[in-house]
């Protein structure tokens, strides 16, 4: 499954692009998140392109367990389409909620998984 992801706002399809290691904590990239405009000439910014890459390093190890688990005939941590549309403002309000305490022990790549799961819960088996 090809998982590809379109945000709007940003006007651009983010594809997934190499993995690289994450040392930053998912509260440092949402605070950082929340300072970008949602507008599309925030996509020209080397601090959202930086955020950008790594969503899509996420997105990326994500849909890899997704793909492996199924194979694998094990239940996914999230069902998604093959196709999924996000809008950032929904993402983005879903990763503030998670609470902060929580957030600094997380990863980006945890939050994707967060965010997929409750977006797109697989039925009961």
């Amino acid at each position: 499954m090809k998982i590809v992801v379109a945000i709007a706002a940003l006007g651009a399809v983010l594809v997934a692009t190499p993995v690289f290691a994450q040392t930053r904590t998912l509260d440092t990239f949402v605070t950082e998140a929340n300072r970008i405009p949602l507008n599309p000439t925030s996509a020209i910014r080397s601090d959202a392109r930086r955020l950008i890459r790594e969503f899509n390093a996420s997105m990326t190890v994500v849909g890899n367990e997704i793909r492996e688990a199924r194979a694998a005939g094990r239940q996914p941590p999230a069902c998604p389409p093959d196709r999924v549309q996000m809008n950032p403002r929904q993402f983005l309000d879903h990763l503030n909620a998670i609470p902060q305490s929580r957030r600094q022990r997380m990863t980006p790549t945890d939050g994707i998984r967060s965010w997929m799961a409750s977006r797109y819960p697989c039925p009961a088996a």
